[in-house]
């Protein structure tokens, strides 16, 4: 009986700081003011392969074109394999001109749709061979439509604040400073809230600490507030640094 009381006790502990404060507002939010980065709809033999290769097409994204601070990108699937992939950024002029924009957008998608038949050959293959049925769903040659949209109001996105403060921490600037930085131009941007946090060996302490400001309204537990969330690593000649970015717009 002692045995049993003492484990529902450490489980309702464990449950209690593992959930405590540690879900993401995106997904709080889904089906409410938010909607899925990832749209389509697949038998449940594909499901779990094309999620990972969703991540793997955003890696591949966000490391190539790091350049341009890409937002986000939305990856909708359609009949016959066809996948259109949808990308937010707030530079999309160091990407694209204007008289090379359709040259471009097929190098692009050339590019990404031989990285996906050498991704799925290798982690692919068996799938497609045990559901023969379904490979004029999801075959070897995806033909992939890519568009790009420019943000209208970049300094009140988190993900293109994160990617300011990357920039300037990596050029060893104090983080105190970079933080006051970001509160400026997000404050010029007209938003109703922001939190910025940032974590690690600050300033090149020994001791990791964390450290945040907050200017405005947060309400995370208000399902119809519109809350936006970033997360981003930065390495330092101290190690690495962890940013956390909320905005609160509506």
């Amino acid at each position: 009986m002692i045995k049993n009381y003492q484990e529902k006790e450490f489980k309702f502990f464990y449950l209690k700081k593992v959930m405590g404060q540690k879900i993401h507002p995106m997904g709080f939010r889904l089906g409410i003011t938010r909607i899925h980065q990832s749209r389509w709809f697949v038998n449940s033999i594909f499901y779990p392969s094309l999620i990972v290769e969703d991540s793997f097409i955003r890696k591949d994204l966000f490391n190539q074109f790091s350049n341009i601070n890409i937002a986000n990108v939305e990856i909708e699937r359609k009949f016959n394999d066809q996948v259109q992939i949808i990308i937010y950024s707030s530079k999309p002029g160091n990407l694209l001109t204007k008289e090379k924009e359709e040259n471009n957008l097929k190098k692009l998608s050339k590019n990404l749709t031989l990285k996906i038949q050498k991704y799925r050959k290798k982690n692919f293959l068996n799938l497609l061979n045990k559901a023969q049925n379904f490979t004029t769903l999801y075959s070897l040659k995806p033909k992939i439509t890519i568009q790009i949209f420019e943000l209208p109001n970049p300094d009140s996105n988190p993900y293109c604040l994160a990617n300011f403060l990357v920039e300037q921490l990596e050029k060893r600037i104090a983080f105190r400073r970079a933080i006051k930085k970001a509160l400026r131009r997000a404050q010029r941007a007209k938003i109703r809230g922001i939190k910025i946090q940032i974590s690690g060996r600050l300033n090149g302490a020994e001791i990791a600490r964390s450290e945040w400001i907050r200017e405005g309204r947060i309400p995370l537990q208000t399902l119809r507030a519109e809350i936006y969330y970033c997360y981003r690593t930065v390495k330092t000649i101290f190690g690495i640094l962890g940013i956390k970015v909320w905005i609160f717009k509506i």
